[in-house]
């Protein structure tokens, strides 16, 4: 037995960085705090844990049985990604047209943990589309399981420590500088949604 049936260093790599520019870290920090930044620490904290834990959940979910699911159920990646770029420009409006700045209690956090932060923002249709993908190459070597379930569990503490040290964020841009960042960050959540509808219609198109 070499090392690579214990642990597929390759794969490990592969996908900690795919899914690190997908799920995209830093990037989460502007519509974390749009959506958490008039909040009090702990409830920033606990909607961090709570939208890291179910997007954990939700990528553990399809990595284990994504493809018997989507089967099951008719569903092909174009409309998963059509899906989510619906759901995700929902939000990107919401953040422009201030509806989440006028009434920043209207939310409770373990909303926000759930939709649109745990997922579609975490674990979208990119995040899951990815690691079914890994699923696929890893064929059934328990080494290249252990690595892929490690990558996957790498990028969300890295996505938790973002989100849950953003209050030094916080502490700079003070409270007009939160309400700069939620229409920043609905500008980019409404580009994000685009891109994603786009790759749904261009996949339905081509698998016509």
């Amino acid at each position: 037995m070499n090392v690579q049936d214990l642990f597929d260093a390759k794969l490990f790599m592969e996908a900690s960085i795919t899914l690190l520019v997908i799920m995209d870290p830093p990037g989460t920090v502007p519509v974390f705090l749009s959506l958490t930044g008039r909040k009090p620490v702990p409830a920033r904290a606990r909607a961090a844990r709570q939208a890291v834990l179910v997007s954990l959940l939700v990528i553990t979910l399809f990595a284990v049985a994504g493809q018997a699911i989507l089967a099951y159920l008719g569903i092909g990646i174009p409309a998963l990604q059509g899906a989510g770029g619906l759901l995700l420009l929902l939000i990107a409006l919401d953040l422009l047209t201030g509806k989440n700045s006028a009434s920043p209690e209207a939310t409770e956090d373990v909303n926000v943990a759930l939709v649109p932060l745990g997922t579609p923002l975490l674990a979208g249709p990119g995040a899951i589309a990815a690691t079914i993908v890994f699923v696929r190459q890893a064929e059934g070597r328990p080494g290249a399981y252990i690595a892929l379930g490690l990558a996957i569990v790498t990028v969300h503490l890295a996505l938790f420590l973002f989100m849950r040290y953003s209050g030094v964020v916080i502490r700079v841009i003070r409270e007009s500088g939160i309400t700069l960042l939620a229409k920043v960050a609905g500008l980019l959540l409404a580009a994000i949604a685009v891109e994603l509808i786009a790759d749904s219609v261009r996949g339905f198109i081509i698998g016509a």
